[in-house]
């Protein structure tokens, strides 16, 4: 049974296999769809999530599993939160493209009756205004890429994404969307040149002999 997970570069994972095996000794490695499953002598088992599934069908697991993390892709990159966006694309950990910026969202209001309804229509048409101005940039510099994307890595407030990817242009993207929100501060240029540590992340479930 799996008691604590650990999330490693995925660079890394090479250098991790190799002290479970001195830690723990040989290993047998088991697949399924998505991850890789690893069982030592002394029964420490270690079930490895890599990002970009499914992992290929054919081949010894190990090698599939490193040759998966190591392989570079083309990621388009999407972040809002009601303070800013982000919107980029990398080829493997390398920012090609990007555009950042700032919009001022006014935050709730304490007010109550008549002036707390027209606060919250201020606000909505506010935020309303900054997603339609994220959705303007992702259709300019994420749909010409579309062809070579292998995904699109998102991140800060849900409903934030997911307002800008309503928009019928960006429809395209939608099936390449990661399947984790990525936890992001406000949206500046150095959270988006650091978003692939988070986007190539090798999940490590271990149990409790591991």
């Amino acid at each position: 049974m799996i008691s604590r997970t650990v999330t490693i570069p995925g660079a890394r994972l090479p250098a991790w296999l190799d002290g479970f095996r001195r830690r723990h000794g040989e290993f047998r490695a088991d697949r399924d769809a998505d991850k890789i499953t690893i069982t030592a002598d002394d029964r420490a088992v270690a079930v490895i999530t890599p990002p970009f599934p499914p992992l290929p069908p054919d081949g010894d697991p190990l090698t599939v599993l490193l040759d998966h993390v190591a392989t570079e892709r083309r990621v388009g990159a999407l972040l809002v939160r009601r303070s800013g966006y982000a919107v980029g694309v990398f080829a493997g950990t390398t920012l090609i493209v990007s555009k950042v910026g700032s919009r001022y969202v006014q935050g709730k209001t304490k007010a109550g009756g008549w002036s707390q309804q027209r606060f919250a229509r201020r606000r909505d048409n506010q935020a309303s205004a900054l997603y339609g101005n994220v959705a303007d940039h992702a259709d300019r510099l994420l749909i010409p890429e579309l062809p070579t994307l292998d995904a699109l890595a998102t991140g800060g407030d849900r409903a934030g994404v997911d307002a800008v990817l309503d928009d019928h242009r960006l429809a395209p993207l939608r099936p390449l969307i990661m399947p984790r929100l990525y936890p992001v501060p406000d949206p500046k240029l150095t959270v988006l040149q650091d978003l692939p540590r988070q986007f190539t992340a090798v999940e490590i479930g271990l149990n409790d002999l591991a």
